[in-house]
């Protein structure tokens, strides 16, 4: 007898259909919406170098080497030129304040001293010939006005005795008019005179100062001369130590050339290059420091040199307060210059990772420490030691700091 067979609702074949679909459905929501979608890399962790960031106190300087010079030093440079005659000393000899250093010779500037010394005595002696003469003019002056006043009291004497007697008809008239005309011709005579004199005596005296003003110059351009002659012995102008001295009997010396220096004892100071890009930022006063045996010495800039050459200027530095023991001129230091005190401050060591991403972002290590993903970072100041970062990452995490160029910016390193 037939019966009916009832067909199933879930069948074996619709229930794997139906199961194959559901699948296909969650693996696409997974594709568009879970997976982790950032490129990715595979890296061996042993070649790249990873670093902690912490939290410590941080100070933003420069490092710059550092020579020491003596803190005063007058140079000795060749006043006239010349060929080296005589060298009385050797460098790093103790000199007092006038001792002889060497000797230059110079044919043609003896012999136009010379000349010279030659033409101003002549000039100096017609000078004081000319000043004699002026004298001489004076009491011969002199001479003729007491002689005219000799001869006006005679002839006033005869002209009285004349005129009582041409009163008395004694005389004739023509002698008693020849007395009167030799007494009013000397009066006459006396008058020009003393008014010559008075000239001469005010152009003497104007013609005697110009004479004496004159030889005093003279006699200065002749102390000149002679202070030039003895400038070829070249002498220690203060006492101290001669340095960068090296010179030989027979070289020629040109007027202005180096001869070397002394160094004045009493304390170093030390002089450093500086890069131009802090020029803006270094200033007298600003405090350094440097490691020598041991110990931290500080320093403070005095002097700031702005002439650029070749992409540095120069600075200055003195010791504040104590000064090494058994330094030496032209030792090299360490230098650090300070550019802010000691704050706390998140830091990451310097590593090679700044050249890749200037700072702006860095690959962070997930805490199990199976992979680092890249995240943006503001960095701040920064020393020889570490950066400064102000944000982006915190204390106890770890970063990578070794080059990225391998990494090719990719989003997450995995590690193997």
């Amino acid at each position: 007898m037939d019966r009916v067979i009832e067909k199933k609702t879930w069948t074996t074949g619709k229930i794997a259909g139906i199961s194959a679909l559901g699948v296909f459905i969650i693996g696409v929501v997974w594709l568009f919406f879970f997976r982790d979608n950032s490129s990715k890399l595979y890296v061996q962790q042993n070649q790249v170098t990873i670093a902690e960031v912490k939290q410590e106190k941080f100070q933003e300087f420069i490092p710059v080497d550092g020579v020491l010079l003596p803190r005063n030093t007058v140079f000795i440079d060749a006043v006239q030129g010349g060929v080296v005659e005589a060298v009385y000393v050797e460098d790093g000899a103790l000199l007092n304040q006038g001792d002889p250093i060497l000797k230059l010779t110079n044919a043609n500037m003896e012999l136009s001293y010379m000349d010279q010394e030659t033409r101003m005595y002549d000039a100096i002696n017609n000078l004081a010939n000319t000043l004699i003469s002026l004298e001489q003019l004076k009491y011969t002056r002199q001479k003729e006005i007491t002689e005219l006043y000799y001869q006006i009291d005679k002839l006033k004497t005869d002209f009285n005795r004349k005129e009582g007697f041409y009163k008395d008809k004694l005389i004739s008239l023509k002698e008693f008019e020849d007395a009167e005309r030799d007494y009013k011709y000397a009066l006459n005579q006396l008058n020009i005179s003393l008014n010559l004199k008075r000239l001469d005596s005010i152009s003497g005296v104007r013609q005697s100062q110009q004479i004496n003003s004159s030889m005093d110059r003279m006699q200065n351009n002749l102390s000149l001369l002679k202070e030039n002659m003895d400038n070829m012995t070249i002498k220690s102008p203060v006492s101290g130590v001669l340095s960068s001295f090296n010179v030989e009997i027979g070289e020629t010396k040109t007027a202005g050339q180096h001869l070397g220096q002394i160094d004045i004892p009493g304390g170093f100071k030390v002089r450093a290059n500086v890069d131009e890009r802090y020029i803006a930022r270094i200033f007298e006063g600003q405090e350094a420091e440097f490691d020598l045996g041991g110990k931290v010495f500080q320093l403070s800039i005095f002097k700031i040199y702005t002439n650029v050459t070749n992409g540095s200027f120069q600075v200055d530095m003195v010791f504040n307060g104590e000064e090494p023991e058994n330094i030496k001129r032209g030792q090299t230091l360490q230098v650090r210059i300070k550019f802010s005190g000691e704050t706390d401050a998140v830091t990451v060591k310097r590593g090679s990772f700044y050249q890749e991403t200037g700072g702006k972002w860095i690959y962070v290590v997930a805490p199990d420490g199976t992979s680092a993903t890249k995240r943006n970072i503001r960095i701040g100041r920064q020393n020889i030691y570490s950066y400064e970062v102000l944000e982006g990452i915190k204390p106890g995490e770890k970063v990578i700091i070794s080059s990225y160029e391998p990494f090719g910016k990719k989003e997450k390193l995995i590690f193997r």
